[in-house]
């Protein structure tokens, strides 16, 4: 392998590594800023829903189990989006560049 293909491969893992970590980064603010509303707003039509179908009994463990369930949902939805863009972004200037 030559020189400039290793330079070029470690290069890229620089740049997704980077990515990686900024998108988890990015993912926990959001998290902690998205996570409490989206919860807050639903997380009472979540314990009757579970009342009705499932009985009584069982409000303290949904209301944790959807506060765990919030918290999953926006950091990975959260996570996709944002290591998507960037790596759209980056392509798309280095398509225009190069």
């Amino acid at each position: 392998m030559s020189f400039m293909k290793k330079q070029s491969e470690a290069s890229k893992s620089i740049f997704m590594s980077s990515i990686i970590g900024l998108s988890n980064t990015l993912a926990i603010i959001i998290t902690f800023i998205g996570a409490p509303p989206l919860y807050s707003k639903s997380v009472g039509w979540i314990q009757d829903f579970t009342i009705q179908h499932y009985g009584y009994g069982f409000e303290s463990f949904t209301a944790f189990a959807w506060a765990c369930i919030c918290g999953f949902l926006v950091f990975f939805i959260s996570r996709a989006s944002i290591s998507t863009a960037l790596v759209m972004g980056g392509l798309a200037i280095a398509t225009r560049f190069l």
